[in-house]
């Protein structure tokens, strides 16, 4: 599928993204997770028809899209999102987002739900889950064992961490270096920071969650079939043989779902 690649200064930040031109929707918007870039779909962008509008992205502090600029938080990535979307005339759209961008994605759908027709999210947290008092002294803990940890070793684990194919692991080796030590931590922390506890929150939106079979990252893979069961408009499925970045580690299984989920609600 072609895209155009666009430069928007923002916060002292050029935001690079890449989109679909002369697109008139539905527009599909691709979220990465924390540390990657835009290449983490590349084999999902290049089995989509062109029926769909594509609009990718490197977040700020990611890829292309850095200086950093100002600051680093979910609810700025959100703004950027924003008024992207409004550069390019994006009414509402269906996101698609990984760990940090289905974090990012669920903050959009829960402050803007006018801007959201459908969720697709890949191994990541629930934004609104209650955490039980381990998980947050956890939380509150991270700030001292990140400073604390040493970068090669903190780069080199969690991308083994993420993946199960040595060539992901190795594009994010690649992806999390360019970022640098002390923006990948920030953005490490700054995800983490997004959570808030809604106790009867509902996701108003048609969602499709998946996990990868092997996600041993944080509690997701304990919490998202029970996350999935209280949310009246999700479905929920196992990526076999993949980890953290499922959409990656079995681009064949989440395709097929994904087109599915795509073609039933879209």
């Amino acid at each position: 599928m072609s895209v155009v690649k666009k430069i928007l200064e923002k916060d002292h930040c050029p935001i690079h993204y890449w989109i679909t031109p002369n697109h008139e929707g539905p527009w599909l918007i691709f979220l990465h997770g924390a540390g990657a870039d835009h290449r983490m779909f590349s084999d999902q962008v290049n089995e989509l028809d062109s029926m769909y509008g594509i609009l990718i992205w490197d977040a700020r502090g990611h890829g292309l899209s850095r200086p950093m600029g100002v600051d680093f938080s979910i609810k700025l990535l959100v703004e950027d999102l924003l008024a992207i979307m409004r550069i390019e005339g994006i009414e509402k759209a269906t996101f698609i987002g990984q760990s940090m961008g289905g974090n990012t994605a669920q903050e959009m759908v829960f402050y803007y739900p006018d801007k959201v027709e459908n969720l697709v999210l890949i191994d990541c947290a629930c934004n609104t889950w209650s955490l039980s008092v381990v998980e947050k002294l956890a939380i509150m803990m991270a700030p001292f064992i990140v400073k604390l940890y040493p970068w090669k070793a903190m780069i080199t684990q969690s991308a083994r961490a993420s993946a199960v194919k040595l060539e992901v692991q190795e594009y994010l080796r690649d992806s999390f270096s360019t970022v640098g030590e002390k923006d990948f931590k920030k953005i490490f922390l700054e995800t983490a920071a997004c959570l808030h506890e809604e106790k009867d929150y509902r996701i108003k939106k048609p969602v499709l969650l998946v996990c990868g079979e092997h996600d041993d990252t944080g509690n997701i893979k304990k919490t998202a079939p029970q996350w999935a069961k209280q949310e009246p408009n999700c479905e929920f499925h196992w990526i076999k043989n993949a980890g953290h970045c499922s959409n990656q580690d079995n681009p064949t299984a989440f395709n097929t779902l994904l087109i599915q989920f795509l073609r039933k609600n879209v």
